[in-house]
């Protein structure tokens, strides 16, 4: 958890603050309520502290001392001040302070709290910019650091083609209009073929007078657009709002594709993927191993410890699991049955895999005063058909071998159900 130094010599502001960032799971604050507090603070925590919220006037630092000290520290931080004042404003924005904040009210409290959660989510999202002008990209660059994003540079279309081929994390694309081999229209025609909005957010930029620039961007699927120049605020506002809804709409893909009772991949989303893995596996002459899982006494623990229990006991054994198959990929297929596909391995080394996940798996959970053991019986297959289906249903047979010889067994292509 990220640490977040907060310096505020006001008694009333400090417990507004402390509210409502103690509500926020994404780091913790410490406080000071002076320039000489805050110096210790940041001598003790040191590089441990991620940022800072320093009132830009203190009792002991009245013409915003604390600012200088806190990025002397290269510690990104967030102004708070009493009442706006442009010229100032403008002069802590050059400095390079992350923004500036007047004190109106709980809600200016509630954007510097997202504000830092957005520092800290930005860490991993990269942002290419791509533009002809050295200075241009240079400005665009450096305001991005300030928020923290990984930042990567192209100087025109075709550059940025190459990037976006060699990054295929790059989630925001910042594009001028006007560049050579390929101008920025162009360039959003061409990433479009392949990335939807909800994929690659674009944003287009230009200083060209043209009133129909930012609807011609937009038309040729940008999801944004901005006029050169633009403002601090402005730039953050539509690059932050942009992350932010591509962010929700991940969240919503990712949770139809999660099994809502043990949070694992669900069957839909096990065969989306699997098919194309099977494919690359074919294609590259890979080794490519399906599993297929089945808790023998599920049932049981059902009938003798009770629903609310075998529902506990469930979401633990699917969670050592997940762990367990972490490189892999896996999936809950419904009822007591989970599936994996092991990519790269053959089917002896898949066996004794699996046979050692069981082993962990059927060590005791502690539920209460009580110790429950958990077994399954697994199938491992590697006979590669034209699809999915066709494996799996290998690898299932394989299980029901392991049941008909007792349960509790991993078996193999080649087992014949004499123990694994």
């Amino acid at each position: 958890m990220k640490t977040i130094l907060v310096v505020e010599d006001s008694p009333m502001v400090m417990k507004i603050i402390k509210h409502v960032m103690g509500q926020n799971p994404h780091y913790q604050a410490v406080f000071a309520e002076s320039f000489a507090q805050a110096q210790d603070n940041i001598a003790q925590i040191g590089s441990d502290l991620f940022a800072a919220v320093v009132d830009l006037n203190l009792p002991d630092a009245p013409d915003g001392e604390i600012v200088d000290y806190c990025l002397q520290h290269h510690l990104p931080t967030v102004v708070l001040t009493g009442s706006f004042d442009a010229a100032r404003r403008e002069k802590l924005l050059a400095k390079g302070v992350v923004d500036y904040v007047t004190k109106e009210g709980r809600f200016s409290y509630v954007y510097v709290s997202n504000l830092l959660v957005r520092l800290i989510k930005n860490a991993q999202v990269k942002v290419l910019v791509v533009d002809d002008s050295s200075t241009s990209r240079k400005f665009i660059t450096q305001l991005l650091h300030l928020q923290h994003y990984q930042v990567l540079e192209a100087i025109d279309g075709v550059d940025a083609i190459k990037a976006v081929i060699e990054h295929p994390d790059i989630r925001l694309l910042i594009t001028d209009y006007n560049m050579p081999r390929m101008d920025g229209f162009e360039l959003v025609q061409n990433l479009r073929v392949k990335y939807e909005k909800t994929d690659l957010i674009i944003i287009g930029l230009s200083s060209e007078n043209d009133g129909a620039l930012s609807a011609k961007f937009i038309k040729n699927g940008a999801n944004d657009f901005l006029r050169k120049p633009f403002n601090h605020e402005e730039f953050f506002c539509r690059v932050n709002h942009n992350i932010e809804l591509l962010e929700m709409i991940e969240t919503i893909r990712d949770s139809a594709y999660r099994d809502f009772y043990t949070g694992a991949y669900n069957r839909h989303y096990f065969f989306e993927q699997g098919q194309a893995l099977l494919n690359q596996a074919r294609e590259k002459k890979v080794s490519i191993a399906a599993v297929v899982i089945d808790l023998d006494n599920f049932r049981d623990i059902n009938t003798r410890y009770g629903n609310d229990a075998g529902d506990q006991i469930m979401r633990i054994v699917a969670q050592k699991l997940m762990h367990a198959f972490s490189r892999f990929l896996f999936a809950r297929s419904g009822g007591q049955e989970f599936y994996a596909l092991l990519y790269g391995l053959d089917n002896t080394k898949a066996v004794a895999l699996v046979d050692l996940i069981k082993e962990r798996v059927r060590e005791p959970i502690a539920l209460g005063d009580k110790h429950i053991s958990v077994s399954f019986s697994a199938g491992v297959s590697n006979a590669l058909g034209h699809s999915l289906d066709e494996l799996m249903n290998a690898a299932n047979d394989c299980v029901l071998r392991s049941k008909e010889a007792g349960g509790g067994l991993v078996l193999g292509d080649d087992d014949e159900g004499d123990g694994a």
